[in-house]
């Protein structure tokens, strides 16, 4: 089986693209019904999993405007909520001048021979098919065009495309796009290079508010997520998971299960073990049933003996404790400049704090769930999952099948955050189709979910700032320690790696003479993934609220100090202070294309202050607290107004983000993605928190693992997007890191009270 590849690869300036017509037997495929039209074929390099070549072509979207003019183009991205079956079409769609109101969009299967990559996931699905997106509708336009000048006796310039229809400018002469698709579709494709894009003042689409595609069928109830898959024959099966990583099945007795009304058959999963790794199940008893409530109830009669493993006396507020002792001592170096040792000595204050952060689980609203069927050597699947190729794959291995024998359909996602990367409910589904010799779906509960997640891993940082003689901030140190992501497929991961490093500690950007970045040993005892923005969530929370009380202790301004530290307009490398064989991996992408840029950062900070009003007199009890940070390669700057009374209670009056994603190709969805961003953080900043006692998750629901309910949320949410012509970087995580900051310091300036530890649990 393939490795799993980073959660921040993309290296698209590696890729290279090429558009051809498409084998119409391969659209069939697709359902989309066609009699004679263009069909083209997008395709890139293939990849490995560092984002390297491998040197065959894939076929990553489709494109058709048939004979009565009907525009299809293929989604190969996961749908959850982000409105990406909305943004890339749209590309297509405004190069080309169709009429968005009539095109028609098909959800494509996981399938990497045709789509190339398809894991949604590290907010790189924009960054990664824009430019190519756009060629594609270029080159759909521009054969459109030859097609139309030949019949029509015109130049070729005199003609263009608009609302589905070619049109000759200097005359009221139009024709629907269906007229000159037969003739375009016998063209030579013309080659990439040759190509004219419109300019930006010529976009309808790109650039502006776009309601997602799905928006009626999600708020009727008509939408199709992975709990509503249905096949003919189907049965349901529920799991009784291992109460702890690693543990194993030891003895069933499966007699009262089996007489509970409905119940069909209880199966053994052994399960991976340890490794717990990315790509397999937990080890467990299935029951089927013809029904959700018959498998359930034959699941609570089950009598189930464990062998729990070594993780069985793992209890997680002890390890804090110790993280905490662990990490006042010297770490593993990772990055260095200057001399902080020196720093300290010859300082006239000293901050240090330590910063803690729970364990964190996804909680999507649509919990796992996948349905499978094997039958005469292959497997069918319909899931909600992001990444359909690595479930393709995994789901071959385990069950013994060609990955051609695999195939994964793809619905909409009631959430994800990165959970539904994981293939580990898919493997369920397909193994127990196979040895039932049914379909069959498995459905996880909200308590299987908050139990048996691959968790957000808890945090335990240091943080030392030492101030000169000058009142200048002339050293930083941070130590870190949390289990590591790659703990999961290999034991002997006891630090973070660069990628989870570089998410907002071995990146800090500002200009301080002495800066040491340190890391400690940390074991994993749970199954560890990513979820929404990764390890920017506990880093950012320590060094914003840090440099926060590090501009009072200098009486500094906390936005003129981070101007101030910024200083001059330049690009930042930061791979020639890391040590011990370290790099900046950048999110996958040549920090020359996508810099570190003090000047863009600035100008969000400005745009922030502006916007909010910062600075204003403000009553007794109310606050404003700020925080800026880059993630996935977006600069984000945060303010948030809170007022608290006298019995604590936090009202979050108003939250100001400004946000430089280079071009904004969707603001309807990158708007949105920060106002849910507002929401999400709300939760994780003053909620949410994982707990384990002897190996097992105490949380089993939203009683026990909270999220903020509405009048918790906050009251207005303002977002201020950059105009800018860079290019698309994302937007589905960088509103999340610098919320909880900001808010922890605006609580401080209402209250006079310092948070360092998540939840805050006012």
């Amino acid at each position: 089986m393939k490795k799993t590849a980073p959660f921040y690869t993309s290296n698209i300036e590696e890729v290279e693209s090429k558009i051809f017509n498409a084998s119409r037997r391969d659209f069939l495929k697709l359902g989309s019904i066609l009699s004679g039209g263009l069909i083209l074929g997008v395709s890139f390099w293939s990849c490995d999993s560092a984002g390297k070549k491998t040197g065959t072509l894939s076929t990553t979207a489709y494109l058709s405007i048939s004979d009565t003019g009907e525009v299809t183009i293929v989604a190969h991205r996961s749908e959850m909520g982000q409105g990406i079956r909305t943004s890339l079409p749209l590309v297509v769609a405004d190069e080309l001048g169709a009429d968005w109101s009539t095109v028609k969009i098909i959800q494509a299967e996981g399938d990497e021979n045709k789509y190339g990559n398809q894991n949604t996931d590290g907010s790189f699905s924009i960054r990664m098919f824009y430019k190519p997106m756009r060629e594609a509708g270029a080159l759909a336009k521009a054969m459109l065009l030859q097609a139309a000048a030949k019949a029509w006796g015109l130049p070729i310039e005199e003609l263009d495309t608009e609302n589905g229809q070619v049109i000759h400018k200097g005359s009221d002469k139009k024709a629907g796009f269906g007229e000159f698709a037969g003739a375009a579709s016998g063209l030579a494709v013309p080659k990439v290079e040759s190509l004219q894009l419109k300019a930006d003042n010529q976009f309808k689409l790109i650039g502006k508010d776009t309601p997602i595609i799905d928006l009626h069928d999600i708020v009727t109830g008509k939408a199709g997520f992975g709990s509503d898959a249905r096949l003919e024959g189907m049965k349901i099966a529920v799991i009784k998971h291992c109460p702890v990583t690693g543990g194993t099945v030891k003895s069933v007795n499966d007699t009262k299960a089996k007489a509970i009304p409905g119940v069909l058959q209880v199966i053994t999963i052994k399960g991976a073990g340890l490794p717990a790794t990315l790509s397999k199940p937990i080890a467990g008893v299935a029951v089927i049933a013809e029904n959700t409530w018959a498998a359930i109830k034959g699941r609570e009669a089950l009598e189930v003996e464990w062998d729990l493993g070594p993780n069985a006396t793992y209890n997680s507020d002890e390890h804090i404790e110790a993280l905490k002792k662990e990490i006042t001592k010297e770490g593993t170096l990772r990055r260095n400049r200057g001399d902080f040792k020196a720093a300290r000595t010859g300082a006239k204050k000293v901050i240090e704090h330590t910063y803690v952060a729970p364990y964190l689980a996804h909680a999507t609203l649509e919990p796992p769930c996948a349905l499978a069927v094997v039958k005469d050597g292959s497997c069918e699947i319909w899931a909600p999952t992001q990444n359909p190729q690595g479930a393709r794959d995994a789901v071959a291995a385990y069950i013994g099948l060609g990955a051609d024998k695999v195939k994964v359909n793809i619905t909409l996602l009631g959430g994800a955050f990165g959970r539904k990367s994981k293939p580990d409910f898919i493997l369920e589904a397909a193994y127990l189709a196979k040895e039932s010799g049914l379909p069959i779906r498995v459905q996880w509960t909200r308590e299987d979910d908050i139990q048996h997640d691959y968790y957000h891993a808890m945090s335990v940082q240091h943080l030392v700032a030492t101030i000169d003689e000058n009142n200048q901030l002339s050293g930083w140190n941070h130590h870190i320690a949390n289990p590591s992501i790659g703990a999961t497929e290999n034991p002997a991961a006891l630090q973070p790696d660069d990628g989870e490093l570089m998410l907002g500690a071995s990146d800090y950007p500002y200009n301080v003479p002495a800066i040491r970045i340190e890391t400690h040993d940390a074991k994993a005892h749970l199954r560890i993934g990513w979820l929404r923005s990764v390890r920017n969530i506990p880093q950012a929370f320590a060094i914003c609220t840090m440099m926060d009380e590090v501009a009072e202790a200098r009486g500094k301004d906390p936005i003129e100090q981070a101007l101030e530290l910024l200083g001059e307009d330049r690009n930042i490398t930061f791979a020639e202070e890391m040590v011990n064989g370290g790099g900046y991996p950048n999110y996958g992408e040549d920090i020359a294309q996508y810099p570190w840029n003090t000047g863009r950062m600035k100008a969000v900070i400005e745009r922030v202050r502006k916007e909010s009003g910062w600075g204003k007199q403000l009553p007794k009890g109310t606050g404003m607290g700020f925080a800026a940070h880059k993630s996935f390669l977006t600069y984000v700057a945060c303010v948030v107004e809170v007022q608290v009374d006298a019995a604590k209670k936090v009202t979050i009056n108003k939250v100001h983000y400004a946000v430089d994603c280079g071009l904004a190709v969707n603001t309807d969805r990158v708007k949105s993605q920060f106002e849910g961003g507002a929401q999400f953080s709300t939760s994780l900043a003053m909620k949410s928190a994982i707990t384990v006692k002897n190996g097992i998750v105490e949380q089993t629901n939203f009683d026990g693992y909270q999220l903020i309910r509405m009048p918790e949320s906050p009251k207005e949410i303002h977002v201020y997007i950059m105009e800018r012509n860079d290019k698309p970087t994302g937007v589905g995580e960088p509103p999340v890191p610098p919320y909880a900051p900001a808010l922890a310091n605006a609580i401080y300036k209402a209250t006079g009270k310092r948070l360092y530890q998540m939840p805050f649990g006012m």
